[in-house]
């Protein structure tokens, strides 16, 4: 029984990942040769990448010459030193008679992704609450969501994500606790940006929610003179009566 295994070595900050078919699952099994049937490794449909003869001798082609190897034992290929241009549809087949399909992959070179961009805009505010705009972007994409604090907690007033399946990138924002995080990913990586979101509240109202407002503490200073005041007079007042 063999397995059918694409391999890649990569150079830095570029990576692959592989989707195998449900064909492939399901088709996938051991390969018999003859002298008159060959195993090929094909590339989007008309390239030939290698051979191997029933013998289990393997052949590159001059294209792939120094960019790819093939093994007889176990009819295998690795791709080496992968280039966004390598990213395609690679097909295991025995060729006779008739061309017979063994395995298929699609293999996507990606670049690992950018920080993507957080920015918080003050929406508007009254006593208790205040309303915030949060927008998460990229070079090529972005998203807005918005948030809202009162003096106990913040909540996300609507999730908000974008998953753009032709490229697999996501773009995602969410809160947790008090802090915002935009989340940008691809299926190689991922890179997370962050902000405490409540100070955005404090900075445009000039004071902190969750704290008494200038006439409550007024007022309330206020109150203490008088019952203090009252105290005194009331002591003053005790001591002329005794003399």
């Amino acid at each position: 029984y063999s397995q059918f295994i694409v391999h890649v070595l990569f150079q830095a900050f570029v990576f692959i990942f592989i989707i195998v078919s449900d064909k492939s699952k399901e088709s996938q099994k051991s390969v018999v040769l003859d002298k008159k049937t060959d195993f090929f490794w094909k590339y989007n449909i008309t390239n030939y990448v290698g051979k191997i003869s029933y013998n289990k001798e393997a052949i590159l082609f001059d294209s792939y010459e120094g960019r790819a190897e093939v093994f007889g034992r176990n009819f295998s290929l690795v791709l080496k030193n992968v280039k966004h241009s390598d990213s395609g549809d690679y097909a295991a087949v025995v060729v006779g008679g008739q061309e017979q399909s063994i395995a298929e992959y699609k293999v996507i070179v990606q670049d690992p992704v950018s920080r993507a961009e957080l920015t918080v805009d003050h929406l508007s505010s009254s006593s208790d609450s205040c309303n915030l705009t949060v927008t998460c972007s990229t070079v090529e994409f972005n998203i807005s969501s918005i948030f809202r604090c009162d003096a106990q907690n913040c909540l996300q007033v609507e999730e908000k994500s974008l998953n753009v399946s032709k490229y697999f990138y996501s773009l995602i924002v969410y809160l947790q606790q008090d802090t915002i995080f935009c989340n940008h990913s691809n299926k190689v990586s991922w890179k997370a940006n962050k902000k405490v979101i409540k100070p955005y509240c404090e900075r445009k109202s000039g004071k902190t929610i969750s704290k008494l407002s200038p006439p409550t503490v007024v007022f309330s200073v206020g109150l203490i003179i008088m019952v203090i005041a009252v105290i005194s007079v009331h002591l003053m007042e005790k001591k002329k009566k005794q003399k």
